[in-house]
């Protein structure tokens, strides 16, 4: 079992950055492929980026590509998120995720894929 804790999260100008953290409890997070995920009001939740166990490895959605980046610091059990040039249409829930199975596969961005999730923190983007 893995529980994860996101952080960072805030009110932020349009053209500013963040950056998410979340924190994984559990001797198992560098064996997990970690996702990020937004949700915005009134909209599913869509895939953000993703990164593989040992972070070599990176995929991100076509509409932060160049503006957010991924890392994760297993030492630390904790995923990163770094948002730059954010823009009103970032506002969101952004959740992190644990994927168990597969690990070593870059490309996963379906939610039902990913078998942890963190509760959340907000994302707001005012213009």
């Amino acid at each position: 079992q893995v529980q994860l804790v996101e952080s960072g999260g805030g009110l932020v100008q349009a053209g500013d950055s963040l950056r998410l953290s979340c924190a994984a409890s559990g001797r198992t997070f560098s064996s997990f492929a970690m996702g990020w995920f937004r949700q915005a009001p009134g909209k599913e939740r869509e895939f953000v980026a993703r990164i593989t166990w040992g972070g070599v490895y990176t995929y991100y959605a076509d509409s932060v590509k160049g503006r957010f980046t991924i890392s994760r610091d297993n030492a630390k059990n904790t995923v990163y998120l770094q948002m730059n040039s954010l823009t009103p249409e970032d506002t969101a829930v952004y959740y992190c995720a644990a994927d168990k199975d597969r690990r070593n596969i870059v490309v996963v961005v379906s939610f039902a894929d990913y078998d942890y999730w963190g509760q959340g923190t907000q994302v707001t983007v005012s213009s």
